[in-house]
């Protein structure tokens, strides 16, 4: 069955984003930040985000902090904010519904967590941690569609609110570790299958109003995943580097004239350190193809992503009989799309062809990286990637 552009397009994205008109965001990765002024500074931080293919994100991160002065109890927080158009109501435990295994460890301690809704903050108005009396507050209701968040039962103040993440640190003389780790839900929307978001801007609450130590390690464990992140003049200051694994990396413009670094991201780690680092802005991590809408350079296979559910976005599509939406052109550089869509999972694990033209496709996408030792394995593909070699 083959059906125009207008609509294949359409049912992508209702597909991809049910009940949303332009995304649905699930949650944000954030700092731990003080409840109340401090002159504990954060001198080092390892965060680890791991993507991955069952739609979560890991984090991992590794503080330490310098208590300048005498043995002392500080509050810590972690805001978490609201989710947006995924049609959950609110929590009144005060756990957010898209983080999971969250726990904090300090100085090898296993630390007690409270959670409470509280009033959401933003770059500008940060979070005041005060907890919200739920008795004085409702979720909102069909005749409330203009507005999101919570109302007050009695002044009908309408406010976003988050979730809060708090305990009581001991902090000791000199230096501390914090161990904190938490899985949270990938957010997605019109333009990306997956993003990341994370406030990197919260840390700046401590005394020193920077990390003296930073280091970002952006994973991909035993998946293939190409990724973007916005060229922001903060990652100017040192460059990104492949710690492990296989990757590709490279500059590109989307078509809103935005330079993106995009990530090609094979089983390994790309990494980016820096000292002295006051981010000026937070991090998103997007699917590639968001960077790429709106470009004249599409071809078959132009990003590749085990878990998306349309490979070229944007283009004339048709829609097979099993649901998928592909090229309304039958072949790509002479090639038929059968044949390199039932090839894609090869060659996103590093499958050395012999076929001279398939070869020859396959190293003008700028993602592919040969991998002579891979193994002919089918043990770890997906079922949609089970379905392509098979149908």
């Amino acid at each position: 069955m083959k059906v125009n552009f207008f609509v294949a397009t359409l049912m992508w994205l209702m597909a991809l984003v049910a009940k949303a008109n332009d995304g649905t965001y699930y949650v944000n990765g954030n700092q731990l930040v003080p409840l109340q002024e401090t002159d504990v500074a954060v001198t080092k931080e390892v965060l680890t985000i791991s993507i991955r293919d069952d739609g979560f994100a890991a984090v991992d991160v590794y503080y330490e902090f310098t208590n300048r002065g005498k043995a002392k109890v500080v509050d810590m927080g972690f805001e978490a904010q609201s989710p947006y158009n995924a049609g959950d109501a609110l929590q009144k435990t005060g756990k957010h519904p898209y983080i999971h295994d969250f726990t904090v460890e300090m100085n090898g301690e296993r630390l007690a967590i409270r959670n409470y809704v509280m009033k959401a903050g933003d770059s500008e108005d940060p979070a005041d941690f005060v907890p919200l009396d739920l008795t004085q507050w409702r979720d909102l209701n069909d005749q409330d569609d203009e507005m999101s968040g919570i109302i007050n039962k009695k002044t009908n103040e309408n406010i976003e609110y988050s979730y809060a993440y708090c305990f009581k640190a001991n902090f000791k003389e000199g230096k501390n570790v914090v161990h904190h780790t938490y899985r949270y839900r990938m957010s997605e929307g019109v333009y990306n299958h997956f993003n990341v978001p994370y406030w990197l801007k919260p840390a700046m609450r401590w005394a020193n109003h920077q990390i003296d130590d930073f280091t970002l390690r952006i994973k991909a464990e035993k998946t293939s995943k190409q990724f973007c992140i916005a060229k922001d003049k903060m990652w100017e200051a040192a460059s990104w580097r492949l710690k492990d694994g296989t990757g590709k990396m490279h500059v590109i413009k989307s078509g809103y004239d935005v330079d993106y670094y995009e990530f090609s991201l094979r089983n390994g780690t790309y990494e980016w350190h820096a000292l002295n680092f006051r981010p000026t802005d937070n991090i998103s991590i997007q699917s590639a193809e968001g960077a790429v809408f709106a470009r004249e350079d599409f071809k078959l296979g132009r990003f590749y992503d085990r878990t998306a559910v349309i490979l070229v976005p944007y283009e004339g599509m048709e829609e097979t009989e099993d649901g998928y939406q592909v090229s309304t052109k039958n072949t790509t550089d002479g090639i038929p799309n059968s044949r390199i869509l039932r090839n894609l999972p090869y060659a996103a694990r590093g499958y050395v062809f012999k076929d001279q033209k398939l070869a020859a496709y396959f190293k003008s996408l700028w993602w592919y990286m040969p991998d002579p030792s891979w193994q002919q394995s089918t043990s770890d593909f997906t079922k949609q990637e089970r379905e392509w070699i098979t149908k």
